[in-house]
């Protein structure tokens, strides 16, 4: 079933679980790097999304990836495609 839904054409991000007291839901904290305008430097940016786990298998602290998929909920328009890294 992932390898059907990372085959999807969505966005694809790559951040860090936050939160998993959710059933089937997990908040995924992804950073990315935005270039200030006049300054020119390094801005860190910082969203969180609500993604469907639906094996329950991520915690607190994993990295995963995550891609667009349809609406699920209210908030929840990604879906988990993999565990990258357990936390310890």
């Amino acid at each position: 079933m992932n390898s059907a839904i990372e085959k999807r054409n969505g966005r694809t991000l790559v951040g860090t679980v936050v939160s998993d007291k959710c059933d089937k839901t997990i908040v995924v904290l992804v950073e990315t790097l935005v270039q200030h305008p006049l300054l020119k430097k390094y801005i860190r940016r910082r969203k969180k999304f609500t993604a469907h786990d639906p094996m329950n298998e991520c915690g607190i602290g994993d990295k995963v990836k995550i891609v667009e998929y349809r609406p699920m909920s209210r908030n929840k328009r990604w879906h988990l495609v993999s565990v990258l890294e357990k936390a310890v």
